[in-house]
């Protein structure tokens, strides 16, 4: 049976897309295969580490293309490919309702705290981490969890718990949540929904 077609969405450094590469060819991933992976910013290194492990790219710069025509953009290039599953890691741009409609069901994303805290419209990267710092919580961790119109408000798909420390950054913080959750689960997490869009039991 041929693997769900998987298409990461980034913005960035491409981390947590490393994670899932690197899952992949460990054979981690067997019931999905990242195809395509796309940037919405030419400086993405996240473009670099598809390269490095041959998945082809697709650039839509928020620089060239109005918000509505790199949306049309992006799903002309998700249609294109046959694109099962669309995974987002670390992109920067709120998808509308239309677009999330189209994938119902098939759109995933990975927050970097324990959701329903800490989550809502600016609450991404380093933002996230000072909020926790600041409200003095002793537990956080990542959710990967279904895309909705609600952001990230979607169903809870898998969850990770980390430590907070004393005398923690946010960005000693953040890099202890990428290392003990998030990386660990968005691959797994991705695993189990290929399985489920296959129709198999988790």
């Amino acid at each position: 049976m041929s693997a769900v077609r998987i298409a990461v969405l980034c913005s960035g450094g491409g981390t947590n897309l490393q994670a899932i590469l690197d899952a992949a060819r460990a054979g981690n991933l067997p019931h999905g295969q990242v195809v395509l992976v796309v940037a919405d910013s030419r400086e993405a290194y996240a473009l670099e580490r598809a390269k490095n492990f041959n998945v082809e790219t697709a650039v839509f710069d928020k620089r060239d293309y109005p918000r509505a025509e790199r949306e049309a953009a992006i799903l002309a290039a998700l249609k294109g490919h046959e694109i099962g599953l669309v995974v987002l890691a670390g992109f920067m741009t709120v998808l509308s309702p239309a677009f999330v409609k189209e994938y119902e069901g098939r759109i995933v994303n990975i927050h970097p705290a324990l959701l329903p805290s800490f989550g809502g419209v600016g609450m991404y990267g380093l933002h996230v981490h000072e909020a926790v710092l600041a409200r003095g919580v002793k537990v956080t961790g990542a959710t990967v969890h279904y895309v909705t119109e609600e952001c990230d408000g979607g169903p809870i798909i898998a969850q990770k718990a980390v430590e907070v420390r004393e005398g923690d950054t946010p960005e000693v913080l953040q890099q202890r949540v990428m290392r003990e959750a998030e990386w660990i689960i968005y691959p797994q997490a991705i695993e189990n929904v290929c399985k489920k869009l296959k129709g198999e039991r988790i």
